[in-house]
């Protein structure tokens, strides 16, 4: 499996990311503070849950064992105050990717995860959970931006998208 696509959807990644910080804070804090539905209740919750479930899947990439929040934790109760470590992730993860070749990749990884149980598996099929997991999050924040600031507040995410514009770079 190449590197080439993780480093790819690292980059999508942080520019997927970086445009839905820009939507929901056209919002507003308040609005993306107030419960509005989805699995973690506000786009603010989401997106705290993003960046925990981040952290804790690259300090287990990384070799690092940590207790782990809760999944429901709020690392910044503002956007403003949550978006430096979003950004921080995303550099993190293209930094580390920057790191793998195609055996590294191959590797297994174990880890515990948070009830307990003992896991192990490729590091690629884990990298391909996690940006599905980042997406799968994304999509219900998108849904909350559009649900509360109309069909024309949520950006394109696209990979698609990502990916022509980067062509034209």
């Amino acid at each position: 499996m190449p590197v080439q696509r993780y480093s790819t959807l690292a980059a999508y990644n942080a520019w997927a990311n970086r445009r839905l910080y820009a939507a929901a804070t056209a919002l507003g804090e308040e609005a993306c503070a107030r419960p509005a539905g989805a699995f973690f209740g506000s786009i603010l919750n989401t997106l705290n849950h993003l960046v925990v479930a981040d952290r804790i899947w690259l300090g287990r990439f990384e070799g690092i064992e940590m207790a782990q929040p809760a999944l429901d934790t709020i690392l910044a109760p503002t956007l403003a105050g949550l978006f430096p470590l979003r950004a921080a992730e995303d550099a993190r993860f293209i930094r580390f990717i920057a790191g793998l070749d195609a055996a590294g990749l191959a590797e297994n990884i174990s880890y515990t995860n948070s009830s307990g149980a003992r896991f192990q598996q490729s590091l690629a099929s884990a990298l391909d959970h996690v940006f599905n997991h980042q997406t799968h999050h994304r999509g219900q924040a998108h849904a909350l931006v559009t649900l509360l600031g109309g069909r024309n507040a949520g950006p394109v995410l696209d990979l698609i998208a990502f990916q022509r514009e980067q062509a034209t770079a």
